[in-house]
């Protein structure tokens, strides 16, 4: 299962810090190409929920990989899962109604936590 764990957690720490990033970085000019729902929010809404996914892509490796608070790690998990559970609706209700991605993150971030009840 730890295997299983740090796979399913390197791939969605990966996707969440790269999102993450641009959402901190970029403009809403440079975001609308790939997030049609940026204009629907106000840009500190936008850079928060970066930074979330920054500290939560940290939160699913560095708690288990150094020991310190593993249990960290299901937090993370499990906060992914909200993040997901509130993104799902606004795509729904704006322009792009794409939710393929947010449903396979769901279920990522759902297996990912299941995966991390090994350290709690």
């Amino acid at each position: 299962m730890d295997i299983a764990y740090w796979i399913v957690a390197a791939l969605l720490a990966a996707f969440y810090l790269y999102a993450g990033a641009l959402k901190i970085v970029r403009t809403p000019d440079q975001l609308r190409p790939m997030m049609a729902w940026v204009d629907r929010l106000p840009l500190p809404a936008v850079r928060a929920l970066g930074v979330l996914e920054v500290l939560g892509a940290f939160g699913l490796i560095l708690p288990p990989l150094t020991g310190i608070a593993p249990g960290l790690a299901l937090t993370a998990a499990i906060g992914f899962v909200l993040l997901q559970c509130g993104a799902i609706p606004v795509h729904l209700t704006g322009k792009d109604r794409q939710v393929a991605m947010n449903i396979v993150l769901l279920l990522a971030a759902a297996v990912t936590a299941w995966l991390a009840t090994t350290w709690v």
